[in-house]
């Protein structure tokens, strides 16, 4: 079985009461892991890739990485989905390369760092749209901006800009009916990267989590129960994880995640997808520091990158569990995109 339309996973994922992670890759032992977790957990998965990571692994790479992933898990429901796409023609490239699912960040120009006008925002995510359901593809948009810059994209926003393009819900129900699109990622006031967060507690001066609105997301549930939500930025930033990187060498002090409690809250009110990047670097950064800093002679790359895969695919499998989308990779006969099309052609 070949990669499965995102739209499919979601649409299960509605139907069940659950969320799925969707993990960001750059190489094959990442890759490897989310595979390994997905099969030991039993879950469909979402699989993403951002042009840098495109850039990175010079494409064809990747495609054929991922060829490899699903021959030998077929049983499992599997997307390929391009994060942050950041005009139509990045989109296209991912589309012909074999992505299965394509998100058209039309919040932001295509230098992914100035907000686009909502007019504008609603006209090339309207585009994508047209071009991808015609061939089965998903289309995820986006509705407000997100803080942090990560591999060239995000607004790069402050704490009170954040707080300036957070989704309106109101917009938000104009924005997916004059776009058609499959998935909205809402703007919370989570953001990219590791240190989330600028608030400090007053009295200690300790990092708190960032303060989210989980409120938007309760109304965009209010007013559409059937739009599939997207948190991007959602990595945990687990504590444990990043005093390994300091204890071998690293220097990461004032990082901060997303609560586990405030993802689940959101999958409770339409949250399907939910973006997980900076954990399993992190897991992976701290694993390698480890085995050099412990065994400074090793210098075979599988001496460290074995341990590394280990680490993030116990990431994964956490995430998975707690997401809720363990058990239930088969609950459903995988699609095709020649199925989701007749999908699509049938609502037109």
């Amino acid at each position: 079985m070949g990669l499965v339309p995102m739209r499919q996973i979601l649409d299960e994922a509605a139907k069940g009461g659950y969320g799925v992670g969707a993990f960001n890759v750059n190489n094959m032992e990442q890759i490897q892991a989310i595979m390994e977790a997905a099969n030991e957990t039993h879950s469909p998965v979402i699989i993403q890739a951002s042009r840098g990571a495109l850039k990175y692994s010079k494409m064809i790479y990747l495609k054929k990485l991922m060829e490899a992933a699903v021959e030998e898990y077929p049983h499992i429901p599997v997307a390929l989905h391009l994060d942050h796409g950041n005009s139509p023609e990045t989109c296209k490239l991912a589309i012909d390369l074999g992505f299965t699912s394509v998100m058209m960040d039309g919040s932001l120009d295509e230098s992914g760092k100035v907000p686009n006008s909502y007019e504008q925002n609603v006209e090339v995510t309207r585009r994508v749209v047209e071009m991808a359901h015609p061939l089965g593809v998903t289309v995820e948009g986006e509705l407000g901006c997100l803080g942090g810059i990560e591999d060239g994209h995000g607004a790069g926003l402050s704490d009170s800009e954040t707080a300036d393009h957070l989704t309106d819900p109101a917009q938000a129900e104009d924005f997916v009916a004059k776009t058609g699109l499959d998935a909205l990622a809402v703007a919370i006031g989570t953001s990219h990267g590791a240190y989330k967060s600028g608030r400090k507690d007053p009295k200690t001066g300790e990092v708190l989590p960032p303060a989210l609105a989980m409120d938007r997301i309760h109304e965009i549930n209010k007013r559409m129960p059937d739009c599939h939500m997207v948190m991007h930025g959602s990595s945990s930033v687990p504590r444990e994880l990043v005093e390994i990187i300091n204890k071998y060498g690293g220097k990461m002090p004032g990082t901060f995640g997303i609560p586990i409690a405030e993802i689940q809250d959101g999958i409770k009110h339409g949250v399907r997808k939910i973006n997980v990047d900076t954990d399993s670097r992190l897991a992976m950064t701290g694993a390698i520091r480890k085995v050099l800093f412990e065994a400074p002679e090793k210098f075979d790359p599988r001496d460290y990158l074995k341990p590394a895969r280990e680490a993030m695919k116990e990431v994964y499998i956490a995430r998975m569990k707690a997401f809720g989308q363990a058990g239930h990779a088969t609950d459903y006969k995988q699609m095709t995109l020649d199925e989701m099309k007749e999908r699509y052609t049938a609502k037109v």
